[in-house]
C-alpha cells in the first residue's frame, strides 16, 4: 500500500521555500484543526520533522495543550495552580516549535475540492478561509448530554476543558455548594465524585447500569463501589435519571425510582465522536459516527488525516472497528499521522484501551479484552483469578491486588487482564499490556524476569504467579469454579463444600453449608468426604485450596477450586457467606 505522504507524485505540488543559505526546501502547509493530546503532539513532531513546513493550530477553546486527566483533580483542590493544567500556551508554543496555533478559532467547514478550511473567530464572529496541503483532525470528542428538561441549567456541569474545570469550581465557591450529584459512573465520574468528597461536598453518583466502570467486568468492578460507599458516596444502581428540576434550596435530580436533591450536578455520561465536519463534507465514517482511518490515520479523503477521540480504529485483538477516547492512543495516532504526513513512514497497530483509574484508595486497571466484549465477539476464553502481595509480606506496607487474567483455550494466548488493588497495580497491568501487545501467552509470564526486591515484589511476582495459575489450567492440573457460580453450587445436595482454611478463619465467615478441613490436616481426614460427589474446595485465596485439589485427586476425588477464594467471593456474592 502506498503510503499516503506528502510528496506523493500524482498529488498536490509541494510548497518550495528558499533558506538563508541559498538551500530549496519543501515546505508544505498544514492545518491542523483541535489540539490537546493528538493535534498538538502532531504539531510537534512535524516540527521536529520538517523545519521549514508552515504549520497553524486551529483550537476552538483558549489552550491549545493541557493535561485533560488532571481536569477532576483541579475541582478536588488536588491540583492547585491552573497553569499547572496547561501544558503549552500558544505563545509557549509558538517560541519552541514556530507553530501558529490560533486559540479561540472554530474551523466550521471543511472544501477537500478546494483544499479549504472555513475558520470562525469565536470573540469577533468573523469568518475567514484558510488553505492547505495537508489537514489534520483532531477535533476530539464531545460529552453526552440526555435529552431531559433542566440540563441546560447553568448549575448541570460536564467536564471536557480547562474552562469546564475553573467553572465548577468557581460555581462550587460561589454557591457554597454541599452536594453534589453525579450522573455517570465511567472515568470522569468516579473521578470527579471522589474530588468532590475531597472538596467536601456530599456525593450521590447514579448510574443506569449494574456497575460503576464497564471497562471492568461487574465482579472486578464490585470492589470500586464498595470503595466509593466506604468513603462517603452514595451510590445508586438502575437510576435512570429523566429530569432536572429547579427547587426553592437548588436543584433535584429526578430518576424513574428517586429523587435527590443537591447544589451541583455533573453530567458525565460519555462521550461521541466529534465528526460533524467529517460529515459534512463526505467523509467516511464509523463506530458511533466516527472517523473511519486507516493505519496510516489517512481519512477517505485525499490529503485528510485524523487522530484521537474522533477516529475508528481497529481492536488490537478482534480487528473490530472501536473507538477508545484516550490520551495514550491520541497521542501515538497524533504521532504517527505526523510522520506519515512528513514521509517518515509509520503504521498504527490497533488499540487495547489500557487505561487506569484512582478511586480513593483503590487502584483499578485494565488492557485487552474484557468478559463482556469477548462473550459479544464470540470468542472463547478461558479465565483465572489470582489474589498476590504487592510486594514481599515480611517487608512493611504490603497491599493485596486481584488479577483476573482471560485467555485462549487452546494456546493460552492472552487476551485481557484487569487488576484492582490498593498498591502495585499500575506497573502490573503496565506488564501485561506489553505482554498483550507482543502476542504472548500465560506460559510466556511464567518466564518473564522481573525486578525484585522485598520493598518492590516478591521472587514470584503477581504476574508470574497469575500466569503459574492459568498454566495450571490449561494443563488440567486443577478444575476451577468461580464466584458467579456459588448461588447454584451452594443450593446443590450432591456436592461437598470444603472449606480448608484454619478454624479462626473459618469461623469468621463462611459458605452455608461449608465443612472446615485445615489444609495440614486434610491427608489425616480424608475419610470425612464423600469420594462420590464432587469436592469444591475454598480458602482465603485460592493458593491453600490449590494444593487440597492435588491432595484429593491423587487420592481420587473429584474437586474443583474456587478462582480467587473466598476474598474475591466476598466481593461478588457477600449473601452467601455467613459467620
Amino acid at each position: 500500500m502506498k503510503t499516503p505522504g506528502l510528496f506523493d507524485a500524482d498529488e498536490r505540488p509541494v510548497r518550495k521555500k528558499t533558506t538563508e543559505d541559498g538551500r530549496t526546501v519543501d515546505a508544505p502547509k498544514i492545518v491542523i484543526v483541535g489540539g490537546v493530546a493528538g493535534g498538538a503532539t502532531a504539531a510537534a513532531r512535524m516540527r521536529r520533522l520538517n523545519e521549514f513546513a508552515d504549520i497553524i493550530v486551529f483550537e476552538r477553546t483558549g489552550y491549545v495543550s493541557y493535561a485533560n486527566c488532571g481536569l477532576p483533580y483541579y475541582v478536588g483542590g488536588i491540583i492547585t495552580n491552573k497553569r499547572d493544567l496547561t501544558l503549552q500556551s500558544p505563545t509557549g508554543f509558538a517560541a519552541r516549535y514556530n507553530v501558529d496555533v490560533r486559540v479561540g478559532c472554530e474551523v466550521v467547514r471543511i472544501s477537500p475540492e478546494e483544499h479549504t478550511v472555513t475558520v470562525r473567530e469565536l470573540a469577533t464572529g468573523r469568518e475567514y478561509v484558510e488553505d492547505y496541503d495537508k489537514l489534520l483532525l483532531s477535533p476530539g470528542a464531545k460529552p453526552v448530554l440526555p435529552n431531559i428538561p433542566g440540563i441546560s441549567d447553568s448549575r448541570v456541569f460536564t467536564l471536557r476543558t480547562v474552562e469546564d474545570t475553573l467553572s465548577i469550581s468557581r460555581k462550587a465557591e460561589e454557591m457554597g455548594a454541599k452536594r453534589a450529584v453525579v450522573i455517570g459512573g465511567g472515568f470522569i465520574g468516579l473521578e470527579t465524585a471522589e474530588n468532590f468528597i475531597c472538596r467536601g461536598i456530599d456525593v450521590t453518583l447514579l448510574q443506569r447500569g449494574r456497575q460503576v466502570l464497564p471497562p471492568l467486568d461487574e465482579d472486578m468492578a464490585t470492589m470500586l463501589t464498595e470503595e466509593l460507599i466506604r468513603n462517603g458516596v452514595d451510590v445508586r444502581f438502575g437510576a435512570r435519571t429523566v429530569a432536572i428540576e429547579h427547587t426553592r434550596a437548588g436543584l433535584c435530580v429526578v430518576t424513574e425510582n428517586g429523587k435527590y436533591d443537591c447544589d451541583i450536578v455533573l453530567v458525565a455520561t460519555g462521550v461521541m465522536p466529534e465528526s460533524e465536519l467529517a460529515l459534512a463534507c463526505g467523509m467516511k465514517t464509523g463506530v458511533k459516527g466516527a472517523v473511519v482511518v486507516d493505519e496510516y490515520m489517512a481519512t477517505s479523503m485525499p490529503d485528510i488525516f485524523a487522530v484521537g477521540d474522533a477516529v475508528q480504529t481497529e481492536d488490537l485483538i478482534t480487528r473490530d472497528g472501536v473507538v477508545v477516547p484516550l490520551a495514550g492512543p491520541a497521542n501515538r495516532q497524533g504521532r504517527i499521522a505526523a510522520d506519515n504526513i512528513c514521509n517518515t513512514p509509520d503504521v498504527y497497530r490497533g488499540t487495547q484501551a489500557t487505561s487506569i483509574v484512582k478511586v480513593f484508595s483503590l487502584t483499578a486497571a485494565n488492557t485487552g479484552l474484557n468478559e463482556k466484549t469477548a462473550a459479544k465477539r464470540g470468542i472463547k476464553y478461558l479465565k483465572t483469578i489470582t489474589l498476590s502481595p504487592s510486594h514481599a509480606t515480611y517487608y512493611p506496607g504490603a497491599e493485596e491486588m486481584f488479577i483476573k487474567m482471560l485467555f485462549t483455550p487452546d494456546t493460552g494466548k492472552l487476551l485481557g487482564a484487569q487488576i484492582v488493588g490498593r498498591s502495585g497495580v499500575d506497573k502490573r497491568i503496565d506488564v501485561l499490556a506489553v505482554a498483550l501487545r507482543a502476542g504472548m501467552s500465560v506460559y510466556d509470564l511464567t518466564t518473564l524476569e522481573l525486578a525484585y526486591a522485598p520493598p518492590f515484589s516478591s521472587a514470584k511476582d503477581p504476574v508470574n504467579v497469575a500466569g503459574y495459575v492459568a498454566e495450571n489450567v490449561l494443563s488440567g492440573l486443577v478444575k476451577q469454579f468461580h464466584a458467579e457460580d456459588l448461588p447454584e453450587i451452594c443450593e446443590c445436595n450432591d456436592i461437598v463444600m470444603l472449606d480448608v482454611r484454619s478454624r479462626g478463619e473459618f469461623a469468621s465467615g463462611h459458605f452455608s453449608r461449608a465443612i472446615n478441613i485445615p489444609i495440614d490436616e486434610l491427608r489425616g481426614r480424608l475419610d470425612y468426604l464423600n469420594r462420590d460427589v464432587p469436592v469444591y474446595v475454598n480458602c482465603r485465596s485460592g493458593t491453600r485450596s490449590y494444593i487440597a485439589c492435588r491432595i484429593l485427586s491423587a487420592y481420587g476425588f473429584n474437586c474443583y477450586n474456587l478462582a480467587g477464594g473466598i476474598a474475591f467471593a466476598y466481593h461478588v456474592h457477600p449473601e452467601l457467606i455467613v459467620k
